[in-house]
């Protein structure tokens, strides 16, 4: 499972005009879900994002967590993250998570950030958003929970 995380001062997503998911300060999480994800890479990830120090302290220094800061998410799906393209100019999508799968450690997310007490706005799974924020830094992380299999396999 993969992210992109920015710290915004504000971000919201529109589908078809209308606005769905409003966030004021926090981090937006654009999420893209891999064929062999598991809830376990959503779970993995959602305590990571919550847990990262990228906010200002009183001194300015990248300190605070999100919890900290009393932040919220707005959280995005976001398939093209998996987009491969080493072979011509197209990209290929092969790596998503089908859509159902895709769906389900979407949801998982969602449900892994409101248990640790963050309010969570979010997108429409599937459709063609305009995700529209003011990045503030700019602070843009980008996280794999592959990751997480590596840090256990080098101990």
């Amino acid at each position: 499972m993969r992210a992109v995380v920015q710290r915004v001062s504000e971000a919201f997503v529109e589908v078809e005009g209308e606005e769905v998911g409003r966030i004021g300060p926090g981090l937006l999480v654009l999420l893209g879900v891999g064929h062999g994800d598991t809830v376990e890479d959503a779970l993995y990830l959602a305590r990571k994002i919550v847990a990262l120090r990228i906010f200002p302290d009183e001194a300015g220094k990248m300190n605070l967590s999100l919890k900290e800061v009393g932040g919220e998410v707005l959280l995005v799906s976001q398939f093209t993250l998996y987009a491969d393209t080493r072979k011509g100019n197209r990209p290929s999508f092969v790596r998503a998570a089908p859509p159902d799968l895709g769906k389900r450690l979407y949801e998982a997310a969602i449900e892994a950030f409101l248990q640790q007490g963050v309010h969570v706005e979010t997108g429409v799974y599937g459709a063609h958003m305009r995700v529209h924020l003011v990045n503030d830094g700019p602070v843009t992380l980008i996280l794999d929970s592959e990751a997480k299999a590596e840090r256990f396999r080098s101990r």
